[in-house]
């Protein structure tokens, strides 16, 4: 049966998918919210909203942060845990205090796409950059600590 479903046909490419999930949330993160801020941040910072009690253009700037620079980063796979924190808690808080939860109704327009990003940037965070990311080469020695981690218990060499 599983071969008839394709399940055996392919191998496990979780690299390549994390690769593939980095790319497409950090850009579309990038490309939708972080240029939109750049491009018109003064227009912004007046009416832009100030859930953490910081000034509304302190709330942009931080903003700005998480979809500019770190969806940049996450794209890259570069600092790509704390891009993903970073990112995570800044769609979170937009979430809980000015979206309300909200995912369903007239004012729930945006509330599935942020759960989308929610949980892809929490997979992110959660499995690291992969091999195909600036984390894995320049890490010292080429392989990260999170690859050395999911290495079989058999291939650890044992000469200690």
């Amino acid at each position: 049966m599983k071969g008839t479903l394709g399940v055996s046909l392919f191998p496990p490419a979780t690299d390549l998918a994390v690769f593939v999930l980095r790319i497409v949330v950090g850009t579309s993160l990038f490309l939708k919210h972080g240029v939109e801020k750049l491009a018109h941040f003064s227009a912004m910072s007046a009416h832009f909203p100030n859930p953490i009690h910081i000034g509304a253009t302190g709330s942009l700037v931080a903003a700005l942060i998480s979809d500019s620079i770190c969806s940049l980063l996450v794209a890259l796979g570069l600092a790509t845990r704390w891009a993903a924190l970073y990112v995570f808690c800044n769609i979170a808080v937009a979430w809980v205090f000015v979206h309300h939860f909200q995912f369903f109704g007239r004012t729930g327009e945006h509330g599935e796409l942020i759960v989308i990003y929610l949980a892809a940037i929490a997979a992110i965070f959660l499995t690291g950059g992969c091999k195909f990311s600036l984390d894995h080469l320049l890490s010292r020695d080429g392989s990260s600590k999170e690859s050395r981690l999911r290495e079989p218990v058999a291939a650890v060499d044992r000469r200690s």
